[in-house]
This record gives C-alpha cells, structure tokens and sequence, in this order.
C-alpha cells in the first residue's frame, strides 16, 4: 500500500515540475519586441539636423508596415522615402535641407511575433543641413499635411502597448495546449495506478480465500 501510494506522489511531482520547467521556457518567447536605442537618442541636441533617424530593436522586426514621421516644430514632414531595416535597426532618410530645431519621430513597426509596436522621440537640430531653406519656410515637398500616417500617441521615447494587426492572428496559446496536456498526463497516470491497486487488492483477496 505504501508503495503505491509513493509512486503516485512521485508521478504527480514529477509531472508538475516537468510541467513549470516547460511554461518558464515558453514564456520569454510570447514577449514583444521593445525598442533599445535610438539615434539621435531621445532628448538629445545635434549639430546639424541629421541625414536620417533610426531605432535599434531587442529582435530583428519584419521588413513589412514599418512608418516612420518626422516633423519638425511647424508641422512639416521631412521623412523621405521608405523605411530600411537592416537586422535589428530600422533606418528612415530624411529630406535635404532640413532646417534648425526641434524635431518628433514616431515610429511603427512589425515585431518578429508579427504584432506591431511604436513609439516616439524627440531631438533638437541647433543648425539647419546642408541647402536648408530660410527660416520659416518648408522645402520642397515638405508640408504639414504630408500624407505619413498618424503613429499614435506614446509618450517620448516609450514603447506603446501593442494593439493586434488587422491581418495578423494572436500568438497561438502554447501555455494552454502544454498545461492540458500534462493535465492528461496526469489523470492517465492516476489511472493506471489506481487500476492496478485494484486489481493487487483483487490478487491478495484470491489468495486469502484460497
């Protein structure tokens, strides 16, 4: 009796640790993607407005949805182009002649787990790039209504809460699927024991009759 009821304990420990050391594994792969760095950093003051602007990623994001904004304190857009992502770092070029001052970029990209992450920051230019316009006036194809999509309102140089992409489905439960699966695990273990309780208990009484 003993030793049965000791080989049960030892099947239910057992599982139950085999089961936690499965979860801690799986759960730092269910983490979003955050953003690391950025250049200019956040809050910073550069010489001259720069040739481009990026943010640097814990993982490599996808190379598809990635945007990126960045307005000067008129208003005006000055990124030009589409967004290059080389590894871990997406890259957005600036127009030339980017004039002094205060600049905000808003970035948006897809993270390795295919949900979408943003976020901003804000540097300040104390000259103006080579071939700026005059002060108080836009470059060429720069203007406050350029047609860049709004990329949400996370504070400065944070990472938004990631909200679901229209085409991408949610992160598959894994957590779920192990959890029951152990579960069954457990009732068959279980099972199996009592089964042959009964049919020892059933032997010994045989015997005894005899």
């Amino acid at each position: 009796m003993r030793s049965i009821r000791r080989q049960l304990l030892s099947v239910v420990l057992g599982t139950f640790v085999f089961a936690a050391a499965l979860m801690g594994f799986s759960a730092p792969a269910s983490a979003h993607d955050a953003a690391e760095s950025s250049s200019p950093a956040q809050g910073a003051t550069v010489a001259t407005t720069p040739a481009q602007v990026s943010v640097t990623f814990s993982k490599n994001p996808l190379g598809i949805g990635a945007q990126f904004s960045v307005k000067d304190s008129s208003g005006a857009e000055w990124a030009d182009g589409a967004v290059e992502i080389v590894d871990s770092t997406a890259t957005q070029k600036l127009k030339a002649g980017a004039p002094a001052g205060a600049y905000t970029v808003a970035w948006r990209v897809v993270s390795s787990d295919s949900h979408p992450i943003e976020g901003t920051f804000g540097f300040t230019a104390t000259a103006a790039a080579a071939g700026a316009a005059p002060s108080g006036t836009s470059a060429a194809g720069a203007s406050p209504s350029a047609a860049i999509p709004t990329m949400g309102t996370a504070q400065p140089g944070t990472v938004a809460t990631p909200a679901p992409a229209a085409d991408a489905s949610a992160p598959f439960p894994w957590s779920l699927v192990i959890f029951a699966g152990v579960a069954v695990g457990l009732l068959v273990a279980i099972g199996i024991l009592a089964k042959r309780r009964l049919t020892a208990g059933s032997d010994a009484e045989d015997d005894e009759q005899a």
